[in-house]
């Protein structure tokens, strides 16, 4: 079902003309983007004697899990805006450094994932043991590919990266249970993040709440950067609720010191971003894109649109104006069909059809 999103937006060919790059920069904010990016962006194809045996334990949904990303630098090369990492915590180096299905399937591990996976800190997976093949094998190493790309890149649109921080029990027997996401290991992640990033290159809750009492109140009276101000800029979110958002926090009630923003409750003090990713999500995206905040959603999940090539979803989601819509097929699968998740005319980002001034509706802010 397609959301309704109540769009009133003019389209590029009734926008004015004078919508220059320096207007753009100086006069929008970076929540009047429109972008495309990638889930789970790391995600390798997982090896034909593991997914064997993962259609025979779940032969109803194994075909979720058959995707797979280039390298993060041919992503961002290609134009993708948003990226996923998802991590666990590896305090002592070493506990997912021999995946137990490739021990299961009788298949040899690679000497250099196990040299990587055994320093400690965080280690970028999907489900461990199973589903863990990575083009990055650690969370430093994901940072370090995107800060060398920003950096041979300045103008860019601010990238969104987001984690969800695993901490479930293995699948399989004599696997690696995780670790709790603990407030030690959010000190980590953030701790990572500081030693590749320096100062004012990644935009934080402190830069966005500036001298307001908290994030939803800078929000609300000031919204977010200008665009020329987060150009050749990351922001980073904890794409997570209950207890892992809680820890997160640290006690912290708008964000202080801290390096990424929260999935946050709309009357909380932290109120700044979300991840919507349902396709009934669209009316609530709509209404907080107005109001200046910040949505990540997707166009697709579990490969049932590049199966079906249904664009329903990657369209409604469009026309809601998440200003990151993220996709597993920024370019198509040809297996499936011809479904993939671009802009129109190759841009890269665009006004968002929500919040852009009239003038701007539609034209190309990154091409």
């Amino acid at each position: 079902m397609t959301a309704n999103c109540d769009l009133d937006a003019p389209d590029a060919a009734s926008a004015g003309d004078g919508c220059a790059r320096a207007w753009m920069d100086h006069n929008l904010r970076m929540t009047d983007i429109l972008t495309v990016g990638t889930h789970n962006s790391y995600h390798q194809a997982i090896s034909e004697p593991i997914m064997e045996m993962i259609r025979r334990a779940a032969p109803d949904s194994w075909g979720g899990l058959d995707y797979a990303h280039p390298p993060l630098t041919e992503q961002l090369d290609d134009g993708a805006r948003a990226l996923e990492l998802d991590i666990y915590h590896d305090p002592e180096g070493g506990r997912y450094a021999r995946p137990a299905g490739m021990t299961l399937t009788r298949q040899e591990i690679s000497p250099d994932y196990i040299e990587a996976m055994s320093k400690p800190g965080l280690k970028v997976i999907h489900i461990q043991d199973i589903d863990f093949r990575s083009s990055v094998f650690t969370y430093v190493q994901g940072l370090q590919e995107i800060r060398a790309w920003s950096l041979a890149h300045p103008d860019h649109t601010p990238i969104l990266l987001t984690m969800n921080t695993s901490d479930g029990k293995s699948r399989v027997p004599g696997g690696a249970d995780g670790l709790p996401f603990d407030e030690a290991a959010y000190d980590v992640l953030d701790a990572e993040i500081a030693s590749v990033f320096p100062p004012g290159a990644v935009i934080t809750p402190d830069i966005v709440r500036g001298g307001a009492p908290s994030l939803r109140e800078a929000i609300l009276a000031k919204g977010w950067p200008t665009l020329g101000a987060a150009r050749g800029k990351i922001l980073i979110a904890v794409d997570e609720y209950g207890r892992h958002r809680d820890a997160y926090r640290r006690g912290r009630k708008s964000g202080e010191g801290c390096m990424c923003f929260v999935n946050s409750d709309e009357d909380a003090p932290d109120n700044a971003y979300y991840t919507l990713n349902k396709q009934s999500d669209g009316p609530r995206t709509a209404a907080l894109v107005r109001a200046g905040f910040m949505v990540r959603t997707r166009a697709d999940a579990d490969t049932v649109e590049a199966r079906s090539n249904d664009t329903a979803r990657r369209d409604a989601a469009f026309l809601c104006g998440a200003q990151y819509v993220c996709t597993d097929y920024r370019r198509p699968d040809a297996r499936f069909s011809d479904y993939q998740v671009r802009l129109p005319d190759g841009a890269i980002a665009v006004a968002n059809p929500q919040r852009a001034p009239e003038r701007c509706a539609g034209i190309a802010i990154e091409a």
